[in-house]
């Protein structure tokens, strides 16, 4: 049985999208153009038949893909609390800086570091799991271990 991948409603309701889109839409899509190759004569040298191959191949593995991580989905709960954990959104400063940093912690599918979102499973993400506010905690980074104060969990 696959792991079980955590995400968020939103994320949850793209991914079906994205499935539907597929295997509707875009599969359709592809049966036409591998149609449309084969008219085209000899199959063995048919540049359009084998990139249309290709891209049937692509679609298909993301078309599994994204159905084993549906079957596996746990949906993230928004709900309070003051400890980090999967959902929170954490504001941490690095010891030395004035600027701090909130990230709002996810399952690995929707990591997104340009959104701000990290992922549970990351180094960060690990050294902030069921930390509170006002806790210190030490991460390695490439450049050595760094201190950070948690300073808000919402």
């Amino acid at each position: 049985m696959p792991e079980e991948q955590y995400l968020t409603q939103e994320k949850y309701d793209e991914l079906k999208e994205e499935l539907s889109h597929l295997t509707t839409v875009r599969r359709k899509e592809i049966a036409e153009s591998l149609d449309y190759a084969r008219s085209l004569g000899d199959l063995s040298e048919n540049a359009e038949y084998s990139e249309a191959r290709d891209l049937q191949a692509a679609t298909e593995e993301r078309i599994r893909y994204i159905e084993s991580v549906l079957a596996s989905a746990k949906i993230l709960q928004k709900r309070r609390s003051t400890t980090v954990t999967l959902g929170s959104k954490v504001t941490i400063c690095k010891q030395g800086e004035s600027e701090p940093h909130t990230y709002t912690i996810v399952g690995s599918e929707e990591t997104n570091m340009l959104e701000r979102k990290l992922s549970h499973l990351s180094p960060l993400g690990e050294a902030l799991m069921g930390k509170k506010k006002g806790e210190e905690f030490t991460f390695e980074t490439p450049s050595g271990k760094q201190k950070y104060t948690i300073q808000a969990v919402n």
